[in-house]
């Protein structure tokens, strides 16, 4: 955590090996989610015509372009009914019990984020669960020696047309550029400035 910082200035000729972005990539599958319902897709951004096309909406940010890998975190705009049966039938299949033992779990879905009224605010609830992917992430690739920018300064609106994501259920929440920081980049030196511990951690 000491190590990692915010990187400005990428090494656009050097790139994550597979192996690596494997590991990256199961992070992201494994993460928790409320009720497990994973209500978001990550859109790893390797074209280079879209990620320069993306850098007029990220403030001009060339992090976009010059990482390794680009990774936007996008979330469900509504949960459905066949949201929840879909992971009542995942379930079902990999722990090898009937999906009718999990009728309770469905329902309680069901009266909560679907037909509740945390499903009128669904998208919100699926961007909190983006977050959580979000530092997974952040915590892997530094534990594996990757350096990594999170990027809220984007147009998210401006991001779902070029992505395609319009008609898809899905939106724009936050974005991660991922590789390895240039030699020149001055941020990577600097003393992290952070309050003390007892300043931010309270016993009760």
């Amino acid at each position: 955590m000491q190590w990692r910082y915010a990187t400005k200035v990428f090494d656009a000729a050097k790139k994550i090996p597979a192996d690596i972005w494997s590991a990256l990539e199961q992070t992201l599958v494994l993460t928790p989610t409320s009720y497990g319902l994973q209500p978001y897709h990550f859109l790893m951004v390797q074209d280079a015509t879209k990620r320069e096309a993306l850098v007029p909406h990220s403030w001009g940010q060339r992090q976009v372009a010059d990482c390794s890998h680009f990774v936007v975190f996008t979330a469900r705009t509504e949960m459905k009914e066949a949201d929840v049966d879909r992971l009542i039938q995942r379930s079902s299949a990999v722990r090898g019990i009937p999906a009718e033992s999990l009728a309770t779990y469905r329902g309680m879905m069901l009266s909560d984020i679907v037909n509740g009224p945390r499903g009128k605010t669904a998208h919100e609830w699926a961007a909190r669960q983006s977050y959580i992917a979000l530092g997974n992430l952040m915590t892997a690739a530094a534990l594996l020696g990757v350096d990594a920018c999170p990027m809220e300064g984007i147009n998210p609106v401006e991001y779902d047309k070029i992505l395609g994501l319009s008609g898809t259920g899905y939106k724009t929440v936050v974005a991660l550029a991922l590789g390895y920081r240039a030699a020149n980049d001055k941020y990577a030196a600097l003393a992290k400035i952070r309050y003390e511990a007892a300043e931010l951690v309270k016993v009760i």
